[in-house]
């Protein structure tokens, strides 16, 4: 009998329940901290090719799911002679460190917040049912060259509504959960484990193993009575498998390696939502500690603004929730609140590129081989457009102090950037999202 379609038999007839019992396990495994596709090739070049002297290159995508007011962020004039707006004149001193954009966003993209979820995917259509998400921009570093470091990546979070939001997402489309507690992300990189949750973890790593040897033997009793097409799959299958042991082994092995020492001690995490500002402070300064130690190369930042109180900062008392602020209906007492919500923002932005430009590493600042996205979802909170977002890039060897300024109307896309991002990592990549190449007028140092 030929075969004529997917798990068709050519000697009886193999049920799709029985199929997936045999591969459903390892679908079903938990996400450990090092289980990121090998790629030895791919990683192998990849660093290879991050600079001559194979120097790593970092990633880190802030998204602010509140934006800020395009009045007072975006330059009125392009080019590289533009004039700072009140915002960006809170960042002058890294004048030549960042491009700022206007007339960029990601193409289909709309449905208002939901579109936080997307902001390093550019998956279409958040809001309409049925959507399903797709790998973010910091995943797909981590898939390809996670395993150089101790964490593939880090998935933070300030005040974030759990299960609900995250910038991070995997190939699959599933959430990955925030982290908000800086103390516990402290702990992770930093504070060495005794030897009894060493031992324990390495036999959960070991369990894992187990069930891979399960799945595989499950798997290849099917190869016998499977028609061309699907012994195919099931090939494709064990590759994943091997992979997937491959991963695990990187894994045991970082487990066996002293942590970094830093000077730094554990920090103190604010007990209440509304010191929104410090725990900003304090994401930043762990995602600075971990480039700095090169405990990982990814990271993603959200901050959820919309599930923000009335947050406490200095010179101005905030009245109001920060998502009740942001639907301001020109009224100036919430706008002078929201201006100087922003305009904390943007200070810690630039205390933050500050620390970074502090840390030398062979020769360049820390700012130098990070690059640094930071942005929102939205172009205009008060209104909920997903058109002309705000948008910031630092670091990263690339050519700053510019404003490319594209169509506020016909927007250009914004995903280009992250190509522009995926090539300086050193991945050999055209294609990401909707992208359509990379960012036009953005150039390596």
């Amino acid at each position: 009998m030929k075969a004529n379609g997917p798990f068709v038999s050519t000697q009886r007839a193999i049920s799709r329940r029985k199929f997936l019992r045999g591969t459903g396990i390892l679908l079903a495994l938990p996400m450990l901290d090092a289980m990121t596709p090998a790629f030895a090739a791919v990683a192998k070049k990849a660093a290879a090719d991050m600079t001559p002297g194979g120097k790593p290159r970092r990633m880190l995508g802030i998204c602010n799911n509140l934006g800020l007011l395009p009045d007072q962020f975006f330059p009125k004039q392009a080019g590289r002679d533009y004039q700072l707006s009140p915002y960006l004149e809170t960042l002058k001193e890294h004048r030549n460190d960042f491009t700022v954009f206007s007339g960029v966003s990601h193409p289909d993209v709309d449905g208002g917040h939901p579109a936080d979820n997307c902001f390093l995917t550019a998956a279409p259509h958040p809001g309409s049912g049925g959507f399903r998400n797709t790998i973010s921009l910091d995943q797909y570093i981590a898939e390809r060259i996670g395993h150089l470091s101790r964490f593939p990546s880090l998935t933070l979070g300030v005040n974030v509504q759990q299960g609900q939001r995250s910038l991070s997402w995997t190939g699959s489309g599933v959430l990955i959960p925030c982290e908000e507690k800086a103390a516990d992300v402290f702990r992770r990189m930093f504070l060495q484990g005794s030897k009894e949750e060493m031992e324990a973890q390495m036999r959960k790593l070991e369990m894992g193993q187990s069930i891979l040897d399960a799945v595989a033997g499950q798997a290849k009793d099917l190869q016998r009575n499977v028609g061309t097409r699907d012994r195919d799959r099931l090939d494709q299958y064990f590759t994943s498998v091997r992979d997937l042991e491959e991963r695990m082994k990187m894994s045991r092995e970082w487990e066996t390696k002293p942590k970094p020492k830093v000077s730094a001690s554990v920090p103190l995490d604010p007990a209440s939502p509304k010191a929104y500002m410090e725990k900003v402070r304090l994401m930043y300064d762990m995602a600075r500690l971990a480039f700095e130690t090169d405990s990982t190369r990814s990271i993603s930042l959200l901050l959820d603004s919309v599930n923000s109180p009335a947050i406490d900062i200095d010179e101005v008392k905030i009245t109001d929730g920060y998502h009740n602020l942001s639907h301001h209906g020109k009224s100036q007492a919430k706008l002078d609140q929201l201006k100087a919500i922003d305009q904390w923002h943007m200070k810690l932005l630039a205390e933050f590129f500050t620390h970074l430009k502090s840390v030398r590493e062979d020769g360049e600042t820390l700012l130098d081989r990070t690059m640094i996205v930071y942005g929102s979802n939205l172009g205009n909170a008060n209104t909920h457009v997903t058109t002309n977002l705000p948008t910031i890039f630092a670091g990263g060897g690339f050519k700053h102090g510019q404003h490319l300024a594209f169509d506020t109307e016909h927007n250009y896309p914004l995903p280009n950037l992250f190509v522009s991002m995926l090539q300086r990592m050193g991945l050999e990549t055209d294609k990401f999202a909707s992208a359509t190449g990379t960012m036009r007028g953005l150039q390596m140092a």
